[in-house]
């Protein structure tokens, strides 16, 4: 007793303010106030974490064999810096006399 009811709404919420932060590298404090308090969010991934909770949830989402839930962003894949952008014109080096 005691505990306010969380739901499913409330919960992904929750996800996704920790995602958001761990994607950014922001601290807590500097938590986008759409996500809530920052203090309420902090203290409940800290309770997640005491109870095992994300090591579970990563333990599932690991064991889906189709990756669906994969990530993908700049910090993963990498391309030259000169690899952007279309093809450049080439220029004759020699003009015909």
């Amino acid at each position: 007793m005691g505990k306010a009811m969380v739901t499913a709404r409330d919960n992904r919420l929750f996800v996704e303010a920790v995602i958001y932060r761990y994607r950014t590298g922001i601290p807590w404090r500097d938590l986008p106030a759409r996500f809530g308090d920052f203090r309420v969010v902090h203290t409940r991934f800290s309770r997640w974490a005491r109870h095992g909770v994300w090591l579970h949830v990563f333990a599932i989402l690991g064991a889906d064999a189709d990756n669906e839930y994969a990530m993908l962003d700049s910090t993963i894949v990498r391309a030259h810096q000169h690899s952007a952008g279309a093809p450049k014109k080439r220029r004759a080096s020699h003009r015909a006399q």
